[in-house]
């Protein structure tokens, strides 16, 4: 469903931007439904992302990274944002490098998700990557103390129950890899 087509029930009176940042744009849409009444929607517009179940030794990669907004060190799978208009495999294979120090030319696309659609038009990849080889790391800002873990999916499924993990991403990319992982 694409803006401004017409399965919706109102149309757009106005756009503004008004916050242009490094990972978000923030803009203010000023609609009218059908029924002439008038809203408005804060939208937080974002490149998208890629999330990757990094499967090495039949042990599932995670990273325990700090998350600003948070104030909060948690577990999650290697992800980062899509360049602008950059290929989500592509930016998969380079956050897999970058975070886990791992390669692979073995990528299946599990899927996408939206993160937040009542005000946010992200979009994650998620892949499972196989056949691991080692890279370099080569963490970004932000990524400073990340660490990587090695967790069988037994192990991670009990930190989801236990809420050790808490992070969407990694519990849609886990539950979507499962196929693939259970024998």
């Amino acid at each position: 469903m694409k803006r401004g087509t017409d399965l919706n029930n109102f149309k757009l009176l106005t756009s503004k931007e008004i916050y242009k940042g490094r990972v978000i744009d923030l803009r203010v849409d000023e609609i009218q439904y059908e029924n002439g009444i008038t809203g408005y929607r804060e939208v937080a517009t974002h490149p998208g992302g890629a999330a990757i179940v990094a499967v090495k030794d039949g042990k599932i990669i995670l990273v325990t990274q700090y998350r600003y907004p948070l104030n909060k060190i948690i577990y999650e799978l290697p992800a980062g944002k899509l360049d602008h208009s950059e290929d989500p495999v592509v930016c998969a294979k380079r956050e897999l490098e970058e975070e886990t120090g791992y390669i692979s030319e073995n990528f299946i696309k599990l899927g996408e998700i939206v993160s937040t659609p009542g005000f946010c038009n992200e979009r994650l990849y998620l892949f499972l990557a196989s056949g691991l080889k080692q890279g370099k790391k080569n963490h970004g800002e932000g990524e400073y103390g990340m660490e990587t873990h090695y967790f069988s999916l037994g192990e991670i499924e009990e930190k989801i129950f236990n809420g050790e993990i808490i992070d969407a991403k990694t519990i849609c990319a886990v539950y979507l890899a499962k196929k693939y992982l259970v024998k």
